[in-house]
């Protein structure tokens, strides 16, 4: 944490420096002394601190300066920092200002200049209003800020981006932060306010940036080091991550190529309670978290925020075109792309996307819907675990499940679980057919199967949880996939006992190899894999194994 700070101000740079010096060598150890020659030049310094969320304890001013005197100052810094401590530095002339001033700037202590010997004149005084000032004094928050609008979807995006990644960050409301517009005041010169605002510790400032803005600003890796690897994995999450710890720690250079933060879409799972070995269950992010830190140790590079947008073959390699440009050729490539959300596709949804309409994001998004209605939209464990999620936060958690029951698609530990929750409703047989709003979510129509009734019913929060989609149009032409889109890989290749079009090799192809020699899936993107996040780590670990035999005879 940044020691807090004390602000001299005077006019006179002897007398500046004088006082520095003595403040420096009797309190430098615990506070940074910062000075300033003149009442505007020190509010800006008031506006640069605040900007970074650094504290400070005391103002020492001089009274008899141009433009603006040290009573004044004192009066516009006590409504920018009020608990910090006040002391006027005066000449015996001017102490009925001094006076005066004890109650329109509410000042601590005045002091007669000069003040030789300060451990006898200066020390004593201060001690004690330090003293006081560290009593009440409780630690800002050291890290990022991001200041914004609740329904607006680019503030929606990089709070997700943050939280996603494990970064902390702290959250200011436009509308329910007081010092959010303060904030924003100081860092912009313009009167409309550009949001969001994200503020840095190190005090520098980005508007409306973009992931990969805030990914070079806090020190993700984005670009690779080297041009290329035994290994590439395309996909962060569980299976993906598996299979660079295994890659990795068996000697293989690899890199992890992750289009939004590892961890994948198990990532944001508030709570998984059937992988093997942990018994009261954990976060998807803790998850994340754990892996990330293991195949860094075994040396993996991730890169993230960054995105393959096609291959092509060069044999013996495989080639990955970034989105920035930029090129990384492997013996051996992994797709572990996982799946998205499927889209809500029903008027109004996509217009109030990150505006009351979310995918996923139940980590994310939680908190700010204390004490309210949320709608959930899906059946499946990714929805059950969110339910419960928002259930300590929410006044009422309400499901809607397009099917007959839940026991088709969720565990039944889950369901287990909703049963016993109070307020979380279950709607069976029940879906979204429109979303209405003008410039945030204000209502959702939902359709009643049983009655083939539609009711209207107010909402502000709606979190879609439905399907399972693969990306992988940047393997278009490549590999080859069934009509979704997932990666047809093994057995499902071989027709009439034959290997697909094109095959190069006298074997066929291995268990998890695509209809490419050297290209593997493995995970959700995979056909026909099971949606469970210890198949996909399993999955992960066995693709290592069918690489090594690959890239034996590569």
């Amino acid at each position: 944490m940044a020691k807090p700070a004390i602000l001299a101000i005077d006019d006179d740079p002897e007398v500046l420096q004088a006082v520095s010096r003595d403040l420096r060598q009797q309190y430098g150890d615990r506070f940074r002394v910062v000075r300033a020659n003149s009442g505007l030049a020190a509010l800006d310094t008031i506006r640069q601190l605040q900007l970074k969320h650094e504290a400070i304890a005391l103002f020492l001013v001089d009274q008899r300066m141009p433009n603006m005197g040290g009573v004044e100052f004192l009066e516009q810094a006590r409504t920018m920092v009020p608990d910090a401590k006040r002391v006027l530095l005066t000449a015996y002339a001017d102490t009925d200002a001094a006076i005066q001033s004890i109650n329109s700037a509410r000042l601590d202590y005045y002091l007669l200049k000069p003040w030789d010997p300060p451990e006898e004149r200066l020390y004593p005084v201060l001690d004690d209003l330090l003293d006081d000032w560290f009593a009440k004094f409780r630690p800002p928050f050291q890290g990022i800020r991001v200041v914004g609008d609740r329904w607006s979807p680019m503030s929606h995006q990089v709070k997700d981006f943050l939280a996603r990644n494990q970064v902390p960050y702290q959250w200011l409301d436009m509308e329910q932060a007081p010092e959010a517009a303060t904030l924003v005041g100081y860092a912009e010169s313009s009167t409309k306010p550009q949001l969001p605002l994200v503020l840095l510790p190190d005090g520098t400032q980005l508007v409306q940036p973009s992931n990969l803005a805030i990914a070079e600003k806090i020190g993700l890796k984005t670009q690779a080091e080297r041009p290329f690897y035994d290994l590439a994995i395309v996909g962060g999450g569980p299976a993906g991550l598996a299979a660079a710890v295994y890659g990795a720690s068996e000697g293989l250079s690899t890199v992890l190529i992750e289009r939004e933060a590892p961890g994948g879409q198990a990532g944001s799972s508030s709570r998984i309670e059937n992988y093997l070995g942990f018994p009261v269950g954990l976060s998807g992010s803790d998850l994340a978290r754990r892996a990330v830190t293991q195949a860094r140790r075994f040396g993996v590079e991730i890169l993230t925020p960054q995105e393959v947008t096609h291959v092509h073959l060069q044999d013996p390699y495989r080639v990955l075109h970034m989105a920035d440009g930029s090129d990384i050729s492997c013996h051996a490539l992994l797709v572990a792309t996982g799946v998205s959300y499927r889209w809500l596709n029903v008027p109004g949804a996509q217009a109030l996307t990150g505006a009351g309409v979310y995918y996923g994001a139940a980590m994310t998004e939680a908190i700010a819907c204390s004490g309210e209605d949320v709608y959930l939209v899906g059946g499946a464990n990714s929805a059950g675990q969110a339910a419960m999620h928002f259930a300590k936060y929410a006044r009422k958690v309400i499901m809607l499940v397009r099917g007959e029951s839940l026991s088709a698609s969720m565990s039944q530990y889950l369901i287990d679980q909703i049963a016993a929750t109070d307020n979380i409703q279950v709607c069976t047989g029940c879906s979204v057919v429109e979303v209405k709003g003008d410039e945030h979510l204000e209502a959702i129509a939902i359709a009643h199967k049983s009655t083939n009734h539609i009711e209207v019913v107010p909402a502000r929060s709606l979190f879609i949880f439905i399907g399972a989609s693969p990306k992988t149009d940047w393997l278009d032409g490549i590999v080859e996939r069934d009509d979704p889109g997932f990666i047809l890989t093994g057995t499902d290749l071989m027709r009439d006992g034959k290997p697909p079009r094109g095959w190069s090799l006298d074997r066929p192809p291995f268990l998890l190899e695509s209809s490419v020699p050297g290209i593997f899936a493995a995970g959700d993107v995979r056909h026909g894999s099971v949606k469970r996040v210890a198949s996909g780590v399993g999955e992960g670990a066995i693709a290592v194994q069918f690489i090594h035999r690959y890239l034996s005879n590569v």
